[in-house]
């Protein structure tokens, strides 16, 4: 059993020693000490206020940890994303739960809530905890405020007791442009509370005594002061923090319906029905956080990923993983667009489809660039404005540097997202919703864009740098497949298609092309593209995927031949290990072996999620996580493999 020893020195967790929360809206990831890593609010490409898995030291927290050494264990409850963690000492067990509020049905008349809440409660014994919470604004780059203020939003019993208030003050900035103005930030002061409810479950156990106290963190690069306190709960008690964006009418610590003794006496009224009163009249997105409250929110939150869980109807091999990806994509879809985010984390070092997403992929079709093309990604809110900034005053996970936000390669010339697009709108309305005329049109449209350009270069999915374009085998592919399933639509929902012609005469050149250019007679490979036969590149594996042709631990490429503009050494990619399972796959088909070698490489692969069923991004060569964790390709593409490679086993048992 690893024994962990609390230190005032905590140095980085392992990117794997996460799970991952969240409300459709934001996520965060709570690390296995305990500890918020990384959290953006409101949304997901907010500015972070907790970063902690990017500098240990200044990039802000808000962790639950108990004094004395301990061993942990971290779960999600059954067929949820609501996260449990437990802490185990001779002497006790603590357990944290963590979530962030959704309804039931997703159709509530109150508000969504956004709020985080961490539910702390003793299963046995008793154990020591410290409670720090040290937000850092805009990515640690504003200082704030902090100020304990009496709390008006708990029930009538706890009516002296205080909460904490941080407020950001963006204008003081240090990190502020050289000659900026103080009104030229591009963002507005951000309000937090930190409030909680102690609570006795028993009845000969008191309530436990909790007090807020002020932390001084400036000598680790902190611009406010945090927040603190030091518990020691013992059975039956249970203590909730809740940090919440403050409602507007809370930013001083005030309220409107605020009341006291000394008013309710002037008003010549009992004072507990002044409160009582009060209470009634506050806004739905500002409720008294009460026992109850707490209660309803966790059971609706944990009900509301049960009953979503419930309507797959997956029946094969690694159901328990597979329902496991399906929640954590889950997780990345931001709602109110209907967008999906490639992982709700940012910088981590390197060394399908639902009807608001369709709504999402069309209405990009609609604002399509002058000269007829895509954008490679957007904002989840539509935008195409990415701008990348470096963010230098942040270490690096483990001094991984330099911090990025944004996104440089938006603006790339990437012609493979065409394939990917039109064989995700092809697969929407196979399983889904029929096009309607006009965005028939608008498909129609970009397939002419594709006919039109499908002979230049570009910088395909690796990204490269700009200059380094060629003729990607993978790109190539992928506008053979855009093609080819804009014929498929046209012929199979009888649509009309005036360059019928043309389309076909592309397709047929375009599959002619890559089999002539991209193949490599000498080793008997397809290499990454038309220029160098030479170089393996895991991405062809595609090939068998979208029907391009039969199909007759892996490196996306060799990085010593082939920069992607990003430097450095690179673990394996999980995505290509996955395409290298579903190609054994098809190819298992017809050759036996080369299916149980297939079950052999995913169930290697399994080895390799983490302890709550979540992958990053790559593997290193010692088998630890590296890039951004909770990566939503690698899980879309999980599903896909144990799909095939299940339905494939079956098939061939009833032979």
């Amino acid at each position: 059993m690893n024994i962990q020893r609390p230190s005032t020195e905590r140095d980085y967790a392992p990117i794997a020693d996460h799970g991952l929360i969240g409300n459709l809206r934001t996520a965060a990831l709570v690390s296995l000490d305990g500890s918020i890593e990384s959290y953006c609010v409101p949304n997901f490409d907010s500015p972070s206020i907790f970063a902690r898995i990017l500098d240990k030291n200044k990039g802000g927290h808000f962790s639950i940890t108990p004094t004395v050494p301990f061993s942990t264990r971290q779960n999600y409850l059954p067929s949820s994303n609501v996260l449990q963690t437990k802490f185990l000492n001779e002497k006790g067990v603590v357990s944290v739960t963590d979530f962030l509020p959704r309804q039931e049905n997703g159709k509530s008349t109150h508000p969504l809530l956004f709020w985080l809440i961490r539910r702390v409660e003793v299963v046995r014994g008793t154990v020591p905890l410290r409670v720090e919470c040290a937000p850092a604004f805009n990515y640690a780059r504003d200082p704030h405020a902090t100020q304990i203020v009496p709390d008006d939003t708990i029930p009538l019993q706890f009516s002296k007791q205080n909460k904490v208030v941080f407020t950001s003050r963006p204008a003081a900035s240090p990190y502020l442009a050289s000659g900026a103005s103080p009104q030229s930030t591009s963002h507005s002061p951000l309000t937090l509370d930190l409030r909680f409810l102690p609570e006795s479950l028993l009845d000969n156990v008191p309530v436990p005594e909790v007090s807020l106290e002020t932390l001084d963190l400036s000598a680790k690069g902190h611009l406010g002061l945090a927040a603190q306190t030091e518990l020691t709960l013992v059975e039956g008690q249970r203590v909730t923090f809740v940090l919440r964006i403050a409602p507007e009418h809370k930013g001083d610590g005030g309220s409107s319906h605020s009341v006291d003794e000394e008013k309710a006496e002037l008003l010549g009224v009992d004072y507990q029905k002044l409160m009582v009163g009060a209470q009634k009249m506050r806004s739905k997105d500002d409720p008294v956080m009460t026992s109850e409250l707490l209660d309803h929110l966790f059971l609706s939150t944990n009900n509301y990923w049960n009953s979503w869980i419930r309507k797959s109807t997956y029946q094969g091999s690694w159901k328990e993983a597979v329902h496991r990806s399906a929640l954590a994509l889950k997780l990345l879809i931001y709602e109110p667009t209907g967008a999906i985010v490639a992982s709700p984390t940012f910088s981590l070092p390197e060394y399908i489809g639902t009807t608001a997403y369709m709504d999402f992929i069309f209405e990009r079709l609609k604002n399509k660039n002058p000269d007829g093309s895509l954008q490679i990604m957007y904002t989840i809110h539509g935008g195409k404005d990415l701008e990348e900034i470096e963010l230098l005053h942040l270490d690096g996970h483990k001094g991984s540097k330099p911090v990025r936000i944004g996104n440089g390669a938006a603006d790339h010339v990437q012609l493979d997202i065409y394939g990917e697009l039109m064989d995700c709108i092809y697969l929407g309305q196979k399983f889904g919703r029929p096009l309607s005329y006009d965005t028939w049109v608008l498909v129609r449209e970009l397939v002419d864009f594709v006919v039109a350009n499908y002979k230049k270069p570009d910088l395909s999915i690796w990204s490269g740098s700009p200059g380094q374009e060629r003729h990607f085998t993978y790109s190539k592919i992928m506008l053979w497949v855009a093609i080819d399933r804009g014929l498929r639509l046209a012929d199979k929902r009888s649509l009309p298609c005036p360059h019928r012609l043309q389309w076909l005469a592309a397709r047929d050149d375009l599959y002619e092309e890559i089999m002539h250019k991209a193949w490599n007679k000498d080793i008997r490979v397809f290499g990454q593209s038309y220029e160098e036969t030479d170089v393996l590149d895991s991405s062809v594996l595609i090939m068998p995927l979208v029907f391009f042709m039969t199909p007759n631990l892996v490196y996306r490429y060799d990085v010593n031949k082939s920069d992607d503009g990003v430097g450095g050494e690179e673990g394996t990619f999980c995505l290509c290990t996955l395409w290298c399972v579903e190609a054994l796959t098809r190819a298992g088909e017809y050759e036996r072996p080369l299916l149980q070698r297939a079950v052999a490489m995913f169930e290697d692969f399994l080895l390799y999620l983490n302890h709550v069923g979540l992958c990053s991004e790559e593997i290193s060569e010692s088998g630890e996580a590296l890039g951004n964790a909770v990566q939503g390709f690698t899980h879309v593409t999980l599903i896909s493999a144990a799909y095939n490679l299940s339905r494939t086993l079956a098939n061939q048992r009833s032979v």
